[in-house]
């Protein structure tokens, strides 16, 4: 045995929490790891155990209780288990011939070569990761989302690091009392228990970067995580050179005031882009997900202007090579700090910039927010390529942002869309690996993104299938209703309450037709929606014959009462005598609750406010899992939704929000007393709805290839990350010439337009047979442009056959052609007008018969820009 008294001062490996002036009175006893399992400290390091199943039970086969109490912390067991415990292990022969099983396979994925060895490096930022539950540096849906993206980018064996920070307590943990009141936990986090080991370099020293704030050099040390093949840097300033304001800053995910959440920001995006130097590396590309990283941007300026270039022409070369994601669909979800604050925090940085402070500002000024410093709004300006998270929340962000390009269509503007979605081995169930495994050909984890492959789903035996979908449910129960066991034991209530609170939680009957909602409790998705007609729940969950189990989880925000509020409803409705036992809140919503919740439920119902919902990823992992969708149509579910994947509730169209919550919640409760509950107890002889079977197949069908992460990532190295690079490439070539070229270009072009005029010299005809050409002409005043500055082009929209002009599904990066529009070029003719204007012809074969709207419109255009409309320019005729 190794006898370990945790002397915070002593320990190689550091705390958070150094408190010289404080007695440590925790001991712990540490077991000495047999050599034949010498390598499961490695295994415990290393986030591929976050996806690999068998991995995982590795460490839950040495103790399963143990497993449980470390919440699947490897690296935690391994220091507090029996020292029996692990000799017995490494004594097994079974157990040694599954660690060397897992071994192999885990060198083997990491030793894969890249799959293109020229790929340009991505440098990823992002304030919150949701790797697993045991490593609490997440939220929600958007650390969640940043984790399977670094997954994903390990699986594709894509060129790609990530940079966040490290939180010394991360977010809360949640316990609620029987009047449902949420209390928000912290807990210190001992970096011994978490998946990340000092970055040291070569001298031994410990990694460190330094930024100005507030006048002073705010240290930050870095740490590193290896998810699968992907290196993860995280800063933490929780320094002895710091002073103690400054140590807090990583102390708390999206907590403490405006202060320290601009100095989160810094030094996510100017520290973090430092210790990307301090590596030794150099991204091609910078992909901000979400504005919480868009300081970076500021730091690349500084380094660009510190070659000689001048500002703007910095800014066009950083701009090229830097992606945005957003995630929020409201202007009220985007950071903004006064300008007195982020001078007094960022004062120092913006002198050394050497610009003028207004300059400065205006590079995140928003109109409609005089006086703020917008963090989307510095991403906007500091990026060419954006992107919102589903087709409808691109539409939305492309109209939310449509002041930054103003004389374009919304529908036009650089806003595009890559769809999210999830990890496939780190949320599908292992029981539908462990089937898939025996019924599928075994290279299915490689044809992920494989339409066709994944139709074979729909060939399987109905029992077998329904067998599996059940034995998952079952587990699911189980493992819900030890966890309210628990829940209550802790809190001294009832046994007797508890049994009556988790009767139909029975693994033994999973015939109940079960609806699961969880997420975050944000008022928008309206997580008490069919609370407005109790009556109306109440009866169906009372019918006798058929059964209903509703499941709620979530946390409410600690800051956001209304959240709260809606909290604090379904806790108290749950223990009312009509709702006890078939409405249930789980406490404490984390991963691992959502994979058991997603993977089990039978329905999982989503309301949201439409259009708020972004995207919203876990209706995925459910219909990854062959559950039913009941959704609003918003968010990915507007892509994805099909006659026979599950239902889809169109949103109301009503300006008051009581009406719109009534007729929603209407449909909704029509659709389960209509559809879903007699579809779910139509059952044959063998106990099973066939129709429901059928559907259930078509959920996997159709979302594991189509909304899965490696599709994803593909998306963005197709259809953004190459062409960022690429571009940036271009303006950097013969030291910034095009970079400077561009910056020269626009600002001439910006003197010139508000004289440039455009007028018709010749129309089309208002009526054309089939076959015809379509000739016309026009005059554009230049205002000493050249014509090879501009771009003048014929649009026509067809109005009959009606169309949607919709863009594919997916990502708007892609080659397909919106339905309904069709567009050509007018050339110029080398003619000039008698007022000197330039002649512009089109001679074109209209492409299809119909009735169009046409529109002649003029925009600059430059060889070397990003995206065509990225100024904003347009005038029209």
């Amino acid at each position: 045995m190794q006898l370990v008294r945790r002397n915070k001062q002593q320990l190689d490996f550091p705390s958070f929490n150094v408190r010289p002036d404080m007695r440590n009175p925790l001991l712990e006893v540490a077991p000495v790891v047999p050599r034949a399992l010498a390598r499961l400290p490695e295994l415990a390091a290393n986030l591929f155990f976050s996806w690999h199943r068998p991995t995982r039970a590795l460490f839950e086969d040495l103790d399963r209780e143990l497993w449980k109490q470390a919440s699947g912390n490897g690296r935690l067991m391994l220091r507090c288990m029996s020292q029996d415990a692990l000799d017995a292990g490494a004594r097994d022969a079974g157990y040694l011939a599954r660690y060397a099983q897992v071994l192999e396979t885990f060198d083997s994925y990491l030793r894969a070569p890249p799959i293109r060895a020229d790929a340009p490096l991505v440098g990823y930022f992002c304030a919150e990761y949701g790797f697993h539950e045991s490593f609490p540096i997440y939220s929600g849906g958007l650390g969640v989302l940043a984790g399977d993206h670094c997954k994903a980018a390990s699986d594709e064996r894509m060129n790609f690091v990530a940079v966040g920070l490290l939180y010394g307590q991360g977010f809360f943990t949640q316990s609620v009392d029987n009047d449902g009141v949420q209390c928000a936990q912290y807990r210190e986090h001992d970096p011994r228990d978490l998946p990340v080991e000092p970055l040291r370099q070569t001298n031994g020293l410990w990694l460190t970067v330094s930024v100005r704030i507030t006048g002073r050099d705010v240290v930050a040390r870095v740490w590193k995580a290896e998810v699968g093949r992907v290196p993860v840097y995280l800063l933490d300033t929780n320094c002895p050179e710091n002073a103690a304001g400054d140590r807090d800053i990583t102390h708390r995910l999206y907590g403490g005031d405006e202060s320290t959440r601009i100095r989160q920001e810094i030094m996510l995006g100017v520290g973090g882009m430092r210790a990307v130097r301090a590596l030794g590396l150099a991204p091609a590309v910078w992909h901000l997900n979400e504005g919480h990283a868009a300081f970076l941007i500021v730091e690349l300026l500084r380094e660009h202007m510190a070659r000689g270039l001048p500002f703007d022409t910095a800014l066009e070369a950083v701009a090229a090579g830097c992606v945005f994601t957003t995630h929020t669909p409201v202007a009220a979800g985007h950071d903004v700090f006064g300008h007195d604050l982020l001078i007094a925090h960022f004062g120092d940085f913006i002198r050394e910039l050497g610009v003028p402070i207004e300059r400065f500002l205006e590079l995140a000024h928003a109109p409609s927010l005089p006086g703020l410093f917008n963090m989307t709004r510095l991403a906007l300006n500091g990026t060419r390529h954006v992107n919102g998270v589903s087709r409808i929340h691109g539409a939305v962000s492309a109209r939310l942002c449509a002041d930054q390009w103003p004389q374009i269509p919304p529908a036009e503007n650089p806003v595009g869309f890559v769809t999210n979605g999830v990890h496939v081995p780190t949320f599908l169930h292992q029981t539908w690996a462990d089937f898939f495994d025996d019924a599928l050909p075994a290279d299915w984890r490689e044809r992920l993104r494989d339409t066709d492959f994944w139709r074979l789903i729909e060939a399987l035996p109905d029992d077998r299938y329904w067998e599996t979908s059940q034995a998952v449910k079952s587990q699911m129960l189980a493992s819900v209703r030890e966890r309210v066991q628990r829940e209550y034991v802790r809190k001294g209530l009832s046994s007797a309450q508890c049994r009556h609170v988790t009767r139909l939680l029975d693994p033994l009957r999973p015939d109940v037709l079960t609806i699961g909602f969880a997420r975050r409790f944000a008022t928008y998705k309206r997580a008490a929606l069919l609370l407005r007609d109790r009556a109306r729940l109440a009866r169906l969950l009372h019918d006798a014959g058929r059964p209903l189990l509703f499941l709620f989880a979530g946390k409410a925000h600690p800051a956001d009462e209304p959240g709260k509020a809606v909290l604090r409803e379904i806790k108290q409705l749950m223990l009312l005598p009509e709702f006890v036992g078939r409405v249930v809140f789980l406490e404490d919503y984390d991963m691992h609750l959502a994979r058991s919740l997603v993977s089990g439920v039978d329905v999982w119902l989503n309301n949201p406010i439409a259009p708020l919902e972004a995207s919203g990823t876990s209706g995925m992992k459910a219909a990854v899992n062959g559950r039913l969708n009941l959704s609003v149509l918003d968010g990915w579910w507007g892509e994805a939704c099909a006659a026979d994947n599950g239902w889809g509730i169109p949103p109301v169209n009503a300006r008051d929000p009581e009406r719109r919550d009534a007729l929603e919640a209407d449909l909704i409760f029509e659709t389960l007393e209509q559809e879903v509950v007699p579809l779910y107890y139509a059952r044959d002889a063998h106990g099973r709805s066939p129709e429901w079977v059928r559907r259930s197949k078509r959920a996997m069908t159709s979302v594991i290839p189509r909304f899965n992460t490696r599709r994803m990532v593909y998306d963005y190295a197709q259809g953004i990350y190459g062409p960022a690079a690429g571009q940036y490439a271009k303006l950097a070539d013969s030291n910034f010439a095009g970079a400077q070229t561009l910056a020269d270009w626009k600002q001439r072009v910006r003197q010139a337009w508000p004289r440039v005029l455009l007028r018709l010299l010749s129309d089309a005809p208002a009526d054309m047979a089939r076959g015809e050409r379509l000739r016309l002409r026009v005059a554009a005043a230049l205002a000493g442009l050249q014509a090879t500055d501009v771009r003048v082009e014929f649009v026509a929209r067809r109005l009959l056959p009606e169309s949607t002009f919709e863009v594919p599904a997916l990502s708007s990066y892609t080659d397909g052609a919106r339905d309904g529009v069709w567009s050509a070029m007018l050339a110029p003719t080398a003619e000039l007008d008698t007022d000197g204007a330039a002649v512009f012809a089109l001679d074109a074969q209209p492409i299809e018969c119909g009735q169009f709207q046409t529109q002649i419109r003029i925009y600059p255009w430059h060889e070397l820009l990003s995206h065509r409309f990225e100024l904003g320019l347009m005038k029209e005729l």
